[in-house]
């Protein structure tokens, strides 16, 4: 009895294991099934949304810009930037120095002093005044921060206000006591070495207001603004530059760039560029994205097929400045608005039209195409007195329905089936 209930129970489970595979292959089947009608009859709907389109092209440039290089005589002493990197400067003001010969033998020296004078003060803090313990507490203070200090100009600042601290200090504590003629003989010997260190070093002044950098690559008197005429396509190739590359920092030399606008030169072979005209309003998009308006400077034949064309910007001069050979796109023109498939659009009687589909009623809408490239386009509707000047009456303009984002068109419509 036992066995045959055994065999029952396997009969059972083995006829729910092939309803199973059985239903399986089924679903698998459908699914074949389904992606084949898809892939023979695709959707041939698509939905109105609202977009940018561009015309654009990926283009390789040269940056041109008006800079002014400034170099001293003490070059081989190497150099101390007071001006940062991309730091904006007024004419005349000091960007960077030279080292003097003997520097950090006199600063070594210098701080020996500070030292000595911080442990002058020190051993004398009980013997002294309220106001001779206040102005030692502010000498603390002062060559402390002043041991930190690499700005040259703040340097010079602190320095002045420890000498009329020290000078003070000892007509306070009497200039003929011991404490007081120490103190100034160290704050003597001080001021000699601060002044061999002066006077050694060489301070290096901007020629013009502009942005400073130090990133020098011997193009600067190259590639100029001057004349545009003697740029072509042979002589940009001639550079043998890389595209992308940084230029390195020079430690020798700085230089400043013109703040107020930059060129970038570009070979196309784009029908756009053959027909560019100079002041035309471009955009351009660089590898970190950002966008940047432009207008074209000046456009010169270089062969047959292609156009130099040089194009003039005002933002992210400083950012370019690490560059002379990008990779950048050139945007003819961009517009915004309703964006549909070319496929959706159909002509008729020299007119554009779309087919609009609701809940299976189809309806011819008129549209006006304000911009298009190779897939989509850009649409609206025409407003009143266009419809007019094209020939419709009111009553024609008062019953024709208009495109709406959401809108559901038809791909590749026949207007020989809508109303």
């Amino acid at each position: 009895m036992r066995k045959e209930e055994v065999k029952t129970n396997k009969k059972k489970v083995n006829r729910k294991n092939l309803i199973i595979y059985v239903a399986f292959c089924f679903i698998v089947m459908y699914l074949i099934y389904a992606v084949y009608l898809l892939v023979r009859q695709p959707i041939n709907k698509v939905t109105v949304e609202k977009g940018t389109l561009y015309l654009e092209e990926t283009n390789i440039g040269y940056i041109i810009r008006n800079e002014q290089v400034v170099k001293g005589n003490n070059y081989k002493n190497g150099m101390e930037q007071i001006k940062v990197e991309g730091e904006k400067t007024a004419k005349g003001d000091s960007i960077y120095r030279y080292y003097s010969k003997n520097e950090e033998t006199l600063k070594t020296q210098i701080a020996e002093l500070d030292s000595q004078i911080q442990e002058a003060l020190k051993g004398q803090s009980g013997l002294f005044s309220s106001d001779i313990k206040l102005l030692e507490n502010q000498l603390d203070e002062k060559i402390e921060v002043l041991s930190k200090i690499t700005d040259i100009s703040k340097m010079l600042e602190y320095n002045k206000q420890i000498n009329d601290l020290i000078t003070k200090k000892a007509k306070l504590s009497g200039e003929s006591s011991a404490a007081g003629s120490y103190l100034k003989q160290l704050y003597g010997q001080r001021t000699k070495l601060e002044e061999q260190l002066n006077s050694g070093a060489e301070y290096i002044s901007a020629p013009i207001s502009g942005i400073v950098s130090y990133k020098v690559d011997g193009l600067e008197e190259t590639l100029t603004p001057n004349n545009f005429s003697t740029i072509s396509k042979e002589f940009l190739e001639s550079l043998k530059l890389k595209t992308g590359q940084l230029i390195a920092t020079n430690d020798e030399c700085g230089k400043i760039i013109d703040s107020s606008k930059c060129y970038i030169a570009t070979i196309s072979n784009s029908e756009q560029a053959r027909v560019a005209e100079i002041d035309k309003k471009v955009q351009i998009r660089l590898s970190n994205n950002k966008m940047i308006d432009a207008k074209i400077a000046y456009v010169s034949q270089e062969n047959e097929e292609e156009m130099l064309i040089i194009l003039e910007i005002d933002k992210q001069i400083g950012e370019l400045a690490n560059y002379r050979k990008i990779s950048f796109d050139l945007i003819w023109w961009s517009s915004t608005g309703l964006k549909v498939p070319n496929q959706a659009i159909v002509e008729e009687n020299g007119l554009k039209y779309v087919v609009r589909n609701r809940a299976g009623y189809l309806s011819k809408i008129l549209v006006k195409v304000k911009k298009e490239n190779e897939k989509y386009a850009i649409v609206s509707n025409y407003n009143t007195d266009e419809l007019k000047e094209l020939g419709f009456t009111n009553g024609q303009i008062n019953s024709m329905r208009r495109i709406m984002i959401y809108d559901e068109l038809v791909l590749n419509p026949d207007l020989s089936k809508v109303e």
